[in-house]
């Protein structure tokens, strides 16, 4: 009950923070709609979520984390700009590691602004730094934008970068992907035979599956599709893996993304971006020549996640989880709002994380 008592009260003071900054303080409710929310945080939270069912409001979860449900209410009775704050505790199973408590309080700012996106990065950015002054983390940063512009610009189906866009928070599925559209890994022979036959039906009875025939059809034909495209060139998934493999300071990334973008023009907005947003951070007073950037950084976060991402991470405690993180999550508004976007950027920090590194001191 003590260690809660001074979360709650550390909680406050990063809160008054963020309220200093023209945050307005935001509750949302611990119980959550399950079916339309689950969705949106991908497979790590759908596994680690206590679901039940309630009779009248049908399935429902505890609150994973505040970011949905604050955008969801956001995006269904407020304009634009708008700066929130919250506090409370979030719930998720810790099956792997029991040690690791399965609810704890969280403390977030999140931002609404499209005017000046790569100012609100540093804004959030910078205001969770001062929170943290003085404790022994390190900043880790990354850009999904980046890889998912890399992505789009790929010579290859819609299908295809669909697929890989959708599993750029699996890399081993997104890894194992990219090898069999390059040709590297080969296809199924159980695939080969099914493609190969005049009628994949014949002696199969369709009517007691889970698919309907015109389902299991159309499954055929995407993979015939499939099957008859080129195999990703191996100089475009080379320029692919050299943008996940970047782990530098991140004026050095800016230098190498930029030499990438001559041969993968797909990425040039996305690297300005980045650019923009490392003078923003700079006239914020943050050292970037010291900020460390990696390509791969965010890809087993939440999947909301697709443009700027950090985290912060305890020096001496490889152990402990971030203790602060959070990023960009313009999609996220726009299935939300129902079509409607609004650029949106936010981030989280854990107070009992916080008192146990204040503690080492």
């Amino acid at each position: 009950m003590t260690g809660l008592i001074q979360a709650n009260a550390e909680a406050r003071r990063i809160r008054a923070l963020f309220e200093a900054q023209g945050a307005q303080i935001v509750e949302t409710d611990i119980l959550q709609p399950a079916e339309t929310l689950l969705d949106l945080y991908g497979e790590d939270i759908r596994a680690r979520a206590y679901v039940t069912y309630d009779g009248l409001r049908g399935e429902m979860m505890l609150r994973p984390d505040f970011t949905v449900p604050v955008v969801q209410w956001h995006m269904e009775t407020n304009a634009e700009p708008a700066r929130y704050t919250y506090s409370g505790k979030v719930f998720r199973m810790q099956e792997d590691d029991t040690s690791r408590p399965n609810e704890y309080v969280q403390v977030g700012y999140e931002v609404f602004d499209g005017k000046a996106p790569n100012h609100a990065d540093a804004e959030v950015f910078t205001l969770i730094s001062k929170a943290l002054e003085g404790l022994p983390v390190r900043a880790a940063t990354g850009d999904l934008g980046i890889l998912m512009a890399a992505v789009r610009g790929l010579s290859t189906t819609e299908a295809r970068k669909a697929a890989l866009l959708r599993h750029i928070w699996r890399p081993r599925r997104f890894r194992a992907l990219l090898d069999r559209f390059g040709g590297k890994t080969p296809v199924p022979a159980s695939r080969t035979a099914l493609l190969a036959s005049d009628d994949p039906f014949k002696g199969i009875d369709t009517s007691h599956g889970v698919r309907t025939r015109a389902e299991v059809e159309a499954r055929i034909d995407a993979l015939r599709e499939d099957a008859a495209a080129a195999p990703i060139a191996s100089e475009q998934i080379a320029l692919l893996d050299e943008i996940l493999s970047l782990r530098e300071t991140s004026p050095n990334v800016l230098s190498h993304l930029r030499d990438i973008a001559v041969d993968m023009p797909s990425i040039g907005a996305a690297v300005q971006r980045f650019s923009q947003r490392l003078e923003a951070l700079s006239k914020a007073g943050i050292d970037v020549d010291a900020l460390d950037f990696e390509g791969n950084f965010g890809r087993t976060t939440l999947e909301y996640y697709d443009g700027f991402v950090f985290g912060f991470y305890a020096d001496k405690r490889p152990d402990l989880p971030p203790v602060a993180s959070g990023g960009r999550y313009d999609a996220l508004t726009h299935v939300l709002g129902r079509g409607r976007a609004v650029p949106a950027v936010g981030g989280v920090i854990r107070p009992e994380l916080v008192l146990a590194l204040r503690d080492t001191l």
